[in-house]
């Protein structure tokens, strides 16, 4: 990567951040909602047995009524945990004791949890700090779910605030893009 890539990738995370974070906890939950819904009525999601997804932290999307859904339904809910050398170990998880506080504060999956190969994921709800219309996906700088997703052949939604929403996503050649991208206000299908 080049030094211009990077800088221009670091300030797009701090500019799109600081909006992210201004938003009250008020706004934060009616747009999450308004995402969730969104959600519930793609036939990717309605239709999978296996869906991968995130436990937010800070000011990201809640997706913790997601996973009671998925548990409701009696869908196999996936979750990454941080491992050695910037992978992710993928476990499925039954409730909310299968999680406790783990890389950067977030909760992952523990023991006995087990693991899932990903290509045995039906869809993958991808998190990220700002993404385009053609598909563009800027993560938080660690690499880690680049990594997953080129091994993972399953569906990529997105699930972002519509001021996550920019013109284009500074990317290099390996950084690889969502199918689709569900705000409060739209889902977006870039041909990718």
């Amino acid at each position: 990567m080049t030094k211009d890539l990077k800088n221009e990738k670091r300030a797009l995370r701090r500019r799109i951040l600081s909006r992210r974070d201004a938003l009250d906890a008020d706004t934060l939950e009616r747009r999450s909602a308004a995402i969730r819904q969104s959600l519930g009525k793609i036939e990717a999601y309605r239709n999978a047995r296996t869906v991968h997804l995130f436990v937010p932290f800070g000011s990201e999307l809640d997706t913790r009524p997601i996973l009671e859904d998925l548990w409701a339904r009696k869908v196999r809910a996936v979750l990454p945990r941080v491992a050695a050398h910037r992978q992710l170990d993928h476990l499925a998880v039954t409730g909310w004791d299968d999680l406790e506080p783990g890389a950067y504060s977030i909760p992952e999956p523990v023991a006995p949890c087990q693991a899932v190969d990903p290509e045995g994921v039906d869809l993958i709800l991808v998190p990220g700090v700002a993404f385009d219309r053609q598909g563009g996906r800027l993560g938080y700088g660690g690499g880690y779910y680049d990594r997953f997703l080129e091994a993972c052949p399953a569906p990529r939604v997105a699930l972002a605030f519509d001021l996550q929403m920019v013109e284009e996503v500074p990317r290099e050649d390996h950084d690889l893009g969502v199918h689709e991208i569900i705000t409060e206000k739209k889902n977006y299908r870039p041909v990718t």
